[in-house]
């Protein structure tokens, strides 16, 4: 074959591939959260078939995915809870949980301000003693008046509410002894300070903040 002819024919299919792809891309879709004529709730994105399971959401930890062992609510956690597991925590809680149950979860949030019913605090003497998994659940399938949050919070970033809910706890309840010796010193600072006159403003000022 020529060298003409060669190029000819490269040409050829180079022009055929473009014109593929041209139409490939102009293809009928529909773009994210567009409506349709063509099912009867007007919606064009169809809901997930009931008990399927997405790529990726799988998980062999029973314990991970429900905060039940052989059909009970357990406790712990089923990841290593860490400085950073717990500021996630706090992050999504503001989100999601503060509006009821308060920023400090004693259920003082601004939506009971206005009439909604008032959820139980987390510093009761129950709660503080319910196994982690009670939290996780309920996050999930909701109880009494909260629905279930199990399809805007996935379930790591609950476990990550739930290491917040115990350090809200163990905040509100916690002495002395439960700080590191290394650390005391600091409070002692602050207490001292705070006890002046004017409060901490002048005790910083004088250390030349």
């Amino acid at each position: 074959m020529s060298p003409g002819k060669s190029a000819a024919l490269a040409l050829m299919a180079i022009l055929a591939l473009g014109a593929c792809r041209q139409k490939m891309a102009n293809q009928a879709r529909y773009d994210p959260l567009e409506s349709s004529d063509f099912f009867l709730d007007g919606m064009s994105a169809r809901p997930r078939v009931e008990g399927t399971v997405a790529r990726g959401e799988m998980s062999s930890d029973p314990f991970f995915d429900s905060g039940k062992r052989g059909g009970q609510v357990a406790d712990g956690f089923p990841m290593g809870v860490t400085l950073e597991l717990v500021n996630r925590g706090h992050d999504r809680y503001d989100i999601y949980c503060a509006q009821c149950h308060g920023r400090v979860g004693d259920g003082n949030g601004m939506i009971p301000a206005r009439g909604y019913r008032r959820p139980p605090s987390f510093h009761t003497e129950t709660l503080r003693k319910a196994p982690t998994g009670h939290f996780f659940d309920v996050m999930t399938n909701g109880f009494g008046a909260m629905p279930p949050y199990k399809n805007q919070v996935p379930p790591r970033d609950r476990w990550a509410i739930v290491a917040y809910i115990r350090a809200l706890q163990l905040s509100q309840h916690a002495t002395i002894e439960d700080v590191p010796v290394t650390e005391r010193g600091q409070l002692d600072n602050v207490g001292r300070a705070s006890a002046r006159p004017g409060g901490l403003k002048p005790a910083l000022q004088e250390g030349g903040h």
